[in-house]
């Protein structure tokens, strides 16, 4: 039994990173960028108006109440004239181009319009309401960063720019597979059965990273479906299969001897971790890694969050997730030699100090704790925590 780093250390030392690809914006949520991207033009291209009302030349640093100005013309936003060198002032709609040599808008509220002139009822500012060519983001300057998860505030920004396409990281080819005779989907369950529950879960999660899916199976303990389900993988091109259940040592794990006996080159099975000791990580030369995570739901979870997801990173070429240091509101007592993975709450003293939580009756069986956390907490005996994001791609 090895601990978490050296387990970690094997395992990312074959991960291979991903090829890179250029993809429609369109298909690109949640793919994670290959290379910085400059902005091509400035946000916003021109001067424009932050608000209805009317554009003016301000003749000082304020205008004061009561002046009158003739309205020579409206200028709504798409116009593409935009010279009005007799003007004294001119209807403008939100967005619309300044025109050449006005600096100033005054908002229609405070505006009274009479005819063709329009009174100012309040002492208005030179240069207010007027947004500036460049001041969201300037030509030629960093638009997002190589690594950044393309997400629908990303695509925002990038269809602003007008860029439609996109260099970014092949998604990753997973396949899942759950074992278990006594597993069922949905519906009346058969005596001694039990609703899959590790199936759905790694798909939902796996699908925030955006990933491509390589296969899912539910499989027997007995027969070979779980061969079938490994090669059909491995066959499809999976960069990574992950299975559940099957990995301990009891009569019915059978999940080292079938990927011994498929080809697989076993990295290293158990760890010394809680919950999640028996996972067991192995590669197919010239094929995928296999993440065989033990059966219970929370040692599922913990897989998830502190293998598979380091796995995704480095085949993305993210740097290693950093966590956050924090103080436990009450000790924490394990197994010694042990890293424990525990869910907890993260919240402010009344110092404004972060404090954290530990979730009550936790058990590697009990997925309600799970649905209540906020945090994933690597404790010690220190009185301190390793504080992670619960879903792991809020971390990128």
């Amino acid at each position: 039994m090895i601990s978490y780093p050296e387990a970690l250390a094997l395992l990312l030392a074959e991960v291979r990173p991903l090829d890179v690809e250029q993809v429609a914006l369109g298909a690109a949520r949640l793919r994670f960028l290959a290379a910085d991207m400059a902005s091509p033009l400035a946000l916003p291209s021109f001067d424009n108006a932050a608000m209805d009302g009317y554009a003016v030349r301000a003749e000082g640093d304020a205008i004061p109440a009561g002046t009158v100005r003739a309205v020579a013309a409206m200028h709504a936003a798409g116009d593409t004239i935009d010279t009005y060198p007799e003007a004294e002032a001119c209807e403008i709609a939100t967005g619309a181009r300044m025109p050449v040599g006005f600096d100033t808008v005054v908002p229609v509220e405070r505006c009274e319009r009479r005819g063709g002139e329009v009174r100012f009822l309040a002492d208005e500012r030179r240069g207010q309401n007027v947004r500036h060519a460049g001041t969201d983001i300037g030509e030629g300057a960093l638009a997002l960063a190589r690594g950044r998860r393309i997400d629908a505030a990303a695509i925002m920004l990038l269809a602003a720019l007008g860029i439609d396409r996109v260099d970014a990281v092949r998604q990753p080819r997973v396949a899942v597979i759950a074992t278990g005779s006594e597993l069922n989907p949905t519906g009346p369950l058969p005596p001694g059965g039990i609703h899959d529950s590790n199936g759905p879960f790694l798909a939902a999660s796996l699908a925030s990273w955006g990933v491509e899916p390589a296969g899912r199976a539910r499989v027997p303990d007995v027969g070979d479906a779980f061969h079938v389900a490994v090669r059909d993988a491995r066959d499809a091109g999976a960069d990574l299969i992950v299975t559940t259940g099957a990995v301990s040592a009891g009569r019915f794990d059978f999940v080292p001897s079938a990927l011994a006996s498929l080809g697989a080159r076993e990295l290293f099975h158990k760890v010394a971790i809680r919950p999640g000791k028996p996972l067991l990580a192995a590669r197919f030369d010239g094929g995928p890694l296999v993440l065989a995570l033990p059966g219970n739901p929370i040692a599922v979870a913990v897989g998830y969050r502190f293998f598979v997801a380091p796995v995704l990173r480095a085949m993305a070429g993210l740097p290693a997730e950093r966590p956050t240091r924090v103080t436990l509101a009450t000790p924490f007592t394990g197994r010694e030699g042990m890293r424990h993975f525990a869910l907890g709450r993260v919240g402010n003293d009344a110092q404004g100090r972060q404090v954290a939580h530990l979730a009550d009756a936790q058990a590697a069986y009990r997925i309600l704790p799970y649905t209540q956390a906020n945090t994933w907490l690597t404790t010690g005996a220190d009185g301190d925590a390793e504080a992670w994001p619960i879903d792991p791609a809020d971390a990128t």
